[in-house]
């Protein structure tokens, strides 16, 4: 039983960690999107300079860059394996400047508007970015969130319905002993005490165990993928380890109880049905 309730869980606290993580990954996503602003070949270094700090001092800006031409060069040169400058005979990419937004702001309308508060500018040639990947990811987020959610709803019915049946079989073949108990004289609140902490104890080891699995698995994830490791916090682990020992406590709770109500209430020769 207790085998059963902590793989149940398990898997509950994975979908759990993903569930609750889904905000800042989103967030990550978005925050790593770029929108590069190309400036003239004539733009003013002063009026450059002041416009990438009004940006660094925007609520809706989360860091700048500024790429000159030969720094784009030298980066396009390496992804190419050649040296399309010599080739051309002069270097036809622009400066520019790198900004990534904060994960609110980088939706089509914010994107359109800003695009469009840029170009106001004399030294601005051009806005570019991802119009349709900006669609695609945004919408991909919302489908991805609606899973998740969807995912641990029916996972938590299907860990309610895993431990009431592993409880109940246990306590059907116990089912005998139940009646005798009756039959000398005990009284239900004094049959129902041992299987009520056994259950209880079931359920804490099983959480505890689903626990340490949960732990050992982002450990190993986490040193795969640095990434995710960033994400987790004692606060986000501490809610879900407890989440899951009092989803373990409860569903062994209630499943004992009722499980036991029913046998308590057969008559003797409904036992052998």
């Amino acid at each position: 039983m207790i085998v059963s309730i902590s793989l149940v869980l398990f898997v509950l606290g994975v979908f759990g960690n993903l569930l609750i993580n889904a905000e800042a990954i989103a967030r990550q996503v978005k925050e790593n999107f770029a929108v590069t602003v190309l400036l003239s070949e004539d733009a003013p270094e002063i009026e450059v300079k002041q416009f990438q700090k009004s940006l660094d001092l925007a609520p809706y800006v989360k860091s700048t860059e500024f790429i000159s031409k030969e720094e784009a060069a030298s980066e396009l040169k390496e992804e190419l394996d050649e040296d399309f400058v010599d080739f051309l005979g002069y270097n036809p990419l622009s400066n520019a400047i790198d900004i990534r937004l904060k994960a609110e702001y980088v939706t089509p309308e914010q994107l359109t508007f800003m695009e469009s508060e840029f170009t106001k500018k004399s030294f601005v040639q051009e806005v570019v970015y991802d119009k349709p990947l900006i669609q695609l990811m945004n919408e991909n987020i919302r489908k991805i969130s609606l899973i998740l959610i969807g995912g641990t709803l029916l996972l938590l019915l299907v860990a309610v319905g895993l431990i009431n049946s592993s409880i109940r079989l246990s306590i059907y073949s116990r089912r005998f002993l139940i009646k005798t108990m009756q039959l000398v004289g005990a009284t239900k609140s004094f049959i129902r005490k041992p299987f009520m902490l056994k259950s209880l104890r079931h359920g804490f080891i099983g959480a505890v165990l689903a626990s340490a699995l949960l732990m050992v698995l982002i450990y190993y994830v986490g040193q795969e993928i640095p990434d995710f490791a960033e994400l987790q916090s004692p606060l986000k682990l501490g809610a879900i380890i407890l989440g899951l020992i009092l989803t373990g406590l409860v569903l062994s709770f209630l499943s004992t109880y009722f499980a036991l109500r029913k046998y308590l209430k057969l008559k003797t020769d409904q036992l052998y049905f």
